[in-house]
């Protein structure tokens, strides 16, 4: 019997968390109604509350329900942990490449001015303590200077996601250059607060990102002493 009641639980959360994803598809809004979304996962209004408790647990729910992450990312053990970093952006940023209409929606609202509770589902104290795993590995193995506050630079890392965020989100950017402007972003970041070694390591890399960059189109801006011109 007890079986049986955790199965019909666990069913329940399952198709609470899809009608979650399916809401903010369709609705473009990561600022989810309980109401519409008991509707949609076919449940009582009380459900969603007693199984997750609050909107903002039902959104993390939704994130971590993505499939892989973990077993894909294990697979980059052998690489050196600046390398890793690099690696972890460009898998997270694959998800968005596979599900484009879901994150672009959960990124407009995250973007929102008041979108506290969306910006605590997805930067919340778990995917905080993955980066900074990451970046105190790369400070051991003397990649990262030891001086450098690792919380800051993760903190400088995640500006710079959120500014590509944005770019895509009002369609200056491609869905294909999120991984390159990710990418050149974070080396040349991490390169900043390298040891000689790890800045070897990421000008290979920005080399790499900057050739995959989009390029400036338009007019360009020349400038003189006397001021600008354009060409």
């Amino acid at each position: 019997m007890e079986n049986r009641r955790e199965a019909a639980k666990a069913e329940r959360r399952s198709r609470i968390i899809k009608a979650a994803r399916d809401l903010i598809r369709e609705t473009g809004d990561a600022g989810l109604s309980m109401r519409a979304l008991a509707a949609k996962a076919g449940v009582s209004l009380a459900t969603p509350y007693n199984l997750f408790g609050s909107k903002r647990a039902v959104l993390v729910a939704v994130l971590e329900d993505i499939k892989g992450f973990g077993t894909r990312f294990a697979g980059f053990g052998a690489l050196d942990p600046l390398d890793r970093i690099l690696r972890a952006a460009r898998l997270a940023v694959s998800y968005y490449e596979a599900d484009p209409i879901f994150y672009r929606a959960l990124w407009t609202s995250i973007l929102a001015a008041s979108a506290s509770e969306e910006r605590g589902a997805i930067f919340n104290p778990k995917r905080d303590s993955f980066w900074m795993k990451l970046l105190d590995d790369a400070v051991d193995e003397g990649l990262l200077l030891p001086d450098i506050d690792t919380a800051v630079l993760m903190r400088s890392l995640d500006y710079t996601f959120r500014s590509v965020m944005l770019h895509w989100v009002i369609a200056e950017i491609e869905l294909k250059d999120i991984q390159p402007a990710v990418g050149y972003g974070y080396a040349l970041a991490l390169r900043g607060a390298a040891t000689p070694k790890g800045q070897l390591l990421m000008l290979k890399r920005l080399k790499a990102f900057q050739a995959k960059c989009p390029k400036l189109s338009g007019k360009r801006v020349v400038r003189h002493a006397h001021g600008e011109q354009f060409s």
